[in-house]
């Protein structure tokens, strides 16, 4: 009987997930190749045999997302799998437009296919885009459950960068961890939060390994995701943050908004830096796709080591990565900071990029005067490291969720922001989580 010949299209995340629950051992399919997108030096490599399984003894090649059309004729590909987040709809289309085209057809995979069942109560913190808010909400529900005596374990959606068979179920719990897994910057910046606090990660490539793993030392498993793409698990509740900063995003980015018609609640952060318009348009829109939610609003109130030091200084701005590319805005926590406590010049660090950073400007130009603290491999954290150096500025702001002077060296003075998530009125998250605590 004739295989369909499968290509999937990804960024080293949800792909391996759809591939490793559905095709892997699926005699129906065979997976030709990846494409991979969004992620630096993902194409190129290979998901290797170990994890491929015993269909697959040589692996399957990735491929950068640029040769697609050819090799869906050099393979004479049947099907065309869209796995990856955080794209306007009509980006999707242009794809699935792209693949028909070549006489392929276009495949989005749904909860039916992707998510596992878990042993233990799972909560999802998901979002509608990137940079809405979802790891400040993560790590509000998880200090309310602990409070709670309950035992915590967060799953963190993928980001391996490194070597897969190393990474097919990782376990953070000391910076310890971080080292000896050789933890890019986003990465750290998505654990070290968790293990602040004292709460257990897992991550990794194989998310029924990493469940399985997890269920041992859990009361109640957090999904912590990634992008706006949908939770890997079945939730018994899923917690969806949307953005008035971004209003009408949450109707118009995939899969942002199959997760707002999913959501058991949504959290309508930034309350109070948003437009009174902003937030009428997101909660009419929830409302709409998801009538039966709880809508939860919040504020994520800045806080600062010495605002004192920002008055009257030339400050470079370095804010969280994902939140200006994927995410799409063009300035963070970092900016409100620096005009709320007198700065007075945002130096541009632009014209000062180095190496890969100048990459990052130039395939993500809606970014403002400010830098996204990139850093997705060593060589990319050197890059990082040398324009904040070379940016003639008094003070540098690191708006990121860690710490940046622990993992490279800032010459400048410098000053670090930290934001966390506040709930304004009832119903608030401890009101949504009662269930769970008893």
């Amino acid at each position: 009987m004739k295989k369909t010949r499968v290509i999937i299209m990804g960024a080293a995340g949800r792909d391996f997930h759809n591939f490793n629950v559905y095709f892997r051992d699926n005699l129906d399919y065979e997976v030709v190749a990846f494409t991979a997108t969004q992620i630096p030096d993902i194409a190129g490599r290979q998901y290797p045999p170990a994890l491929a399984g015993s269909l697959y003894p040589d692996g399957i090649p990735i491929h950068a997302e640029v040769e697609l059309c050819d090799l869906i004729r050099e393979h004479k590909v049947d099907q065309v799998i869209f796995a990856y987040s955080d794209v306007p709809h009509s980006y999707v289309m242009h794809k699935a437009s792209q693949v028909i085209t070549t006489g392929a057809d276009f495949r989005l995979m749904g909860a039916s296919t992707t998510m596992l069942k878990s042993k233990k109560p799972v909560i999802a913190i998901c979002a509608v885009r990137t940079g809405a808010g979802k790891s400040q909400t993560t790590r509000r529900v998880t200090d309310i459950l602990r409070a709670a005596n309950k035992r915590v374990v967060a799953i963190r959606h993928p980001m391996p960068y490194g070597d897969l068979e190393k990474q097919v179920v990782q376990r953070f719990a000391s910076y310890e961890d971080l080292e000896i897994q050789k933890c890019t910057i986003e990465e750290r910046e998505e654990y070290e939060p968790h293990i602040d606090r004292g709460v257990i990660v897992y991550a990794g490539v194989d998310y029924e390994q990493i469940l399985r793993r997890a269920e041992q030392e859990a009361d109640i498993i957090i999904w912590d995701g990634g992008n706006n793409d949908l939770p890997f698990y079945q939730p018994n509740l899923h917690i969806v943050v949307a953005d008035p900063l971004r209003p009408g995003h949450e109707i118009s980015y995939h899969p942002g908004e199959a997760n707002l018609r999913m959501a058991d609640v949504v959290v309508i952060n930034k309350v109070d830096t948003a437009t009174q318009q902003g937030i009428e348009e997101v909660r009419a829109n929830a409302y709409a796709l998801a009538p039966s939610a709880t809508i939860v609003e919040a504020a994520s109130p800045l806080f600062v080591d010495d605002y004192h030091a920002i008055r009257g200084r030339r400050v470079l701005v370095v804010e969280d990565g994902p939140t200006l590319t994927h995410g799409g805005m063009a300035y963070g926590a970092g900016v409100v900071a620096a005009r709320r406590f007198g700065a007075l010049e945002i130096i541009d660090p632009r014209p000062y990029a180095v190496g890969s950073i100048v990459e990052t400007y130039e395939k993500y130009p809606n970014t403002g005067p400010v830098l996204p603290a990139m850093g997705y491999g060593a060589h990319q954290t050197h890059d990082l490291q040398e324009t904040i150096s070379a940016t003639p500025a008094d003070l540098v702001i690191i708006a990121t969720p860690i710490d940046l002077r622990r993992v490279i060296q800032i010459k400048q003075p410098s000053v670090r922001i930290r934001y966390e998530l506040q709930e304004i009125g009832k119903p608030d998250l401890p009101d949504v989580l009662a269930p769970f605590i008893r």
